[in-house]
């Protein structure tokens, strides 16, 4: 960041460790209103991590992350010692969420944003059935899975890295459409897209095969079709160490056995 690190807002997750560490950085350098901080400061895991980003989108306001969770993708070390040098050096890097749009028999028309992936899975027992277009040209006919998504690049070590999906640097162009557990075609490992394009899924046999999506951890029941984009002119700023950039962390994931 390069700037004076001066005031600081902390958040904590609801963990005992989290909470307790919070108060030992606030015992240290204090606890300033959200609106007059430098830079708010999440103890917690990704999950803690991915809410705060939300609730903060387009606030101006840089986010550094501390791990005290289970989970530390997005976060860096927890240390009590030189925050604010810490801080000051560190690397921002810009998270771009994606725009859902979804159509449900139970709910109606319901839009929401994602920071890692919008997520459509089979609600029965039986396999979803889905038609998928990109840039209103259908690509696919039918996938006969369990599910499948689009990740972000802040998204693609997450649900998306367990389905077998790519892992995509952090300013990367581009999003991943991963299947989960295709069946028809079954050898389909999905596609990377321009983050410029717009996926559309539609649901077939829909009252047979009910899906159900999800935009991070807001969840639609029953949906007919959904369309997906980038969320243009919304972001948020999230920092890493200078030492423990996104990329090494990408690299460094990709290189585990």
């Amino acid at each position: 960041m390069d700037k004076s690190i001066e005031r600081f807002h902390f958040i904590a997750s609801r963990t005992e460790q989290a909470k307790s560490s919070m108060q030992a950085l606030i015992d240290r350098y204090g606890q300033s209103a959200v609106d007059e901080a430098d830079v708010i400061v999440v103890l917690g895991g990704d999950g803690t991590m991915l809410e705060v980003l939300r609730n903060f989108m387009n606030s101006g306001k840089p986010i550094y992350g501390m791990n005290r969770g289970s989970v530390g993708f997005l976060m860096n070390e927890y240390r009590i010692a030189n925050l604010p040098q810490r801080i000051a050096k560190a690397h921002k890097e810009d998270i771009k969420p994606l725009r859902m749009i979804a159509d449900s028999i139970c709910e109606g028309h319901v839009e929401a944003l994602a920071i890692n992936e919008v997520s459509l899975f089979r609600q029965s027992y039986q396999a979803a059935k889905i038609k998928i277009s990109i840039d209103d040209k259908v690509r696919m006919d039918e996938l006969n899975c369990d599910g499948v998504m689009v990740a972000t690049p802040a998204g693609s070590t997450a649900y998306n890295l367990s389905a077998q999906g790519p892992i995509l640097p952090l300013l990367a162009p581009l999003l991943a459409l991963t299947p989960v557990s295709p069946f028809r075609p079954r050898r389909w490992h999905g596609a990377l897209l321009p983050n410029s394009v717009t996926v559309r899924f539609d649901m077939l046999e829909l009252d047979k095969r009910p899906v159900n999506a999800a935009a991070d951890n807001v969840e639609v029941k029953s949906v007919s079709s959904v369309i997906i984009s980038l969320a243009k002119g919304v972001k948020a700023s999230i920092l890493f160490d200078s030492n423990h950039s996104w990329d090494e962390r990408i690299l460094s994931e990709q290189f585990r056995y």
